[in-house]
């Protein structure tokens, strides 16, 4: 009995817990949501993205309609503003873990590159190797369009083996045939892949 005269005290618990809790947890999944999006629309993903775009806007326009109903009710801005910055957070992180997507990677070196370009070739990387001048004299460029979850596994390795090499990486928007290593009952396969 104690704990609802509490409850049914003078706070208004929908307005000031409640609602911020669902405007709050709204705007962390609209924002995450519109992180995604704006990544699928650079990736090209024209049936994902819309409908993404489509949640992500029902969402808003729901958090919005509460917030303008209750305009005299500060906690629902602090609520509004959390939630877009964890929003971009977890997008953010999202983002990360789904890893999707090619990225090519610029390898320069002035020194032997040949251990490095046998060890890609062995393990079904995609390797172009040119010879190239730089400031300093000549160089040896390493050029691999890889997936990008294959990334932090070629940075290591190239690490390994060059540690003075210099290392740059560029999404890439498209490509046409090319080899990428793929697991296959635990052992690396070839996969054409032809993707615009």
């Amino acid at each position: 009995m104690a704990l609802l005269e509490f409850i049914s005290a003078d706070v208004d618990w929908f307005n000031y817990l409640i609602l911020p809790l669902m405007i709050f947890a709204a705007r962390v999944v609209d924002v995450t949501l519109g992180t995604l999006r704006i990544i699928f629309v650079s990736r090209s993903m024209r049936l994902l993205a819309p409908a993404i775009g489509f949640v992500e806007a029902l969402i808003w326009l729901l958090a919005v309609g509460q917030i303008f109903q209750h305009l005299t009710n500060p906690v629902l801005y602090i609520a509004y503003a959390a939630g877009f910055a964890a929003g971009n957070y977890m997008g953010i992180y999202l983002e990360g873990k789904l890893a999707m997507g090619l990225q090519v990677v610029r390898t320069i070196t002035a020194e032997d590159a040949t251990e490095l370009i046998e060890y890609l070739k062995e393990n079904d990387f995609g390797v172009t190797s040119i010879s190239a001048s730089g400031v300093s004299g000549q160089v040896r460029l390493i050029l691999s369009v890889i997936k990008r979850k294959d990334l932090p596994r070629l940075i290591q390795v190239i690490r390994e083996k060059m540690p003075k090499a210099f290392i740059s990486v560029e999404d890439v928007r498209s490509v046409n045939e090319g080899f990428f290593p793929q697991k296959n009952l635990g052992l690396f396969s070839r996969l054409p892949l032809k993707r615009k």
